[in-house]
């Protein structure tokens, strides 16, 4: 797949604002400050598209873009700590799982994992809730370039271990780097394939 356009649609906390559930749709969620808004910029070759910021818990809506007319992407709030008031975050958490039950055209869910580090106990739970929903998802292992490869292949591989005592399958997943393009088009060639099937289901 190529990029050819990327565009804004909105910005809300109202998921009945949501545009209509007509188009594939994959969104994007994280523990604050794991790099989601460099990689959606990184995906969509638009260094502009989604606000990156140092500051944990910039994203405090869910953001859809429309990509070549064709599909949609959403930037939702991150998980985990954020310097907001409790009420505010619980208010982000009902939405964000409101979203993820509802959405009736949501083909995954990418869960970005910081792969600098090891298995984190907020990841892990957030990954093995969605299971119990049955809510598909992949996961973005985020950040690539800033450790060696030996490094990050053996986050990986403790991740997925902590996973198995939980999952008999292991989910789809990317290793990405947004400074240098990494996974890129591999995991823009696996969303077009998931819209090929999403939009065959619908004849």
């Amino acid at each position: 797949m190529h990029i050819q356009k990327a565009e804004f649609i909105l910005s809300t906390t109202d998921f009945n604002q949501l545009p209509e559930p007509k188009l594939p749709e994959y969104a994007f969620i994280g523990r604050s400050n794991v790099g989601k808004s460099s990689l959606i910029n990184m995906i969509v070759g638009n260094n502009h598209l989604a606000r990156t910021s140092r500051q944990p818990g910039k994203t405090q809506t869910m953001v859809v873009f429309k990509i070549n007319q064709a599909w949609y992407l959403t930037d939702l709030p991150g998980y985990g700590y954020a310097k907001v008031p409790k009420t505010q975050r619980e208010q982000w958490q009902k939405m964000t799982q409101k979203y993820i039950l509802e959405r009736k055209n949501l083909v995954a869910l990418f869960v970005l994992i910081d792969i600098r580090i090891s298995p984190q106990k907020i990841d892990l739970d957030f990954i093995n809730q969605l299971g119990r929903w049955q809510v598909p998802f992949t996961i973005a292992f985020t950040k690539a370039d800033k450790v060696s490869k030996n490094i990050a292949n053996n986050h990986v591989k403790a991740f997925l271990s902590e996973l198995s005592a939980h999952w008999e399958e292991m989910p789809t997943y990317f290793i990405t780097s947004a400074q240098d393009k990494t996974g890129r088009q591999e995991l823009l060639d696996w969303i077009e394939t998931q819209n090929r099937i999403f939009n065959a289901s619908l004849k």
